[in-house]
């Protein structure tokens, strides 16, 4: 019975993955709140593109909608954090290393 229990739930895993892979990489764009500075409209289906490694960004919050707002507003990431150590950092090492790059200023990302 033990063991039906343990292949049940590795099915499920495996299965629940599966759909995960089978939707997509998540939404074209984002929008995120960005406090003073203005909003910002994050053109998520280009970094998937370009990146082509989720956890890149995805180490710090889950992958799923609304969750980088959600672990702001509970505290799990502090204001700034994922742009300052991984935009930023990551957009300013590909320029220095000669591949396309995105924004290296607040006013690139934010609408005002």
């Amino acid at each position: 019975m033990r063991n039906r229990i343990v292949i049940f739930c590795l099915m499920g895993l495996f299965l629940s993955t599966a759909m995960v892979f089978a939707q997509g990489k998540g939404a074209k764009q984002i929008n995120l709140h960005g406090g003073k500075q203005g909003d910002i409209t994050f053109p998520h289906h280009m970094h998937h593109t370009v990146v082509n490694d989720c956890m890149v960004c995805h180490k710090d919050f889950p992958q799923e909608p609304g969750a980088l707002q959600a672990s702001k507003d509970s505290g799990a990431l502090k204001k700034k954090q994922m742009m300052n150590k991984t935009c930023l950092k990551c957009h300013r090492d590909r320029k220095k290393a000669g591949k396309p790059y995105g924004p290296v200023r607040c006013s690139g990302c934010h609408i005002r």
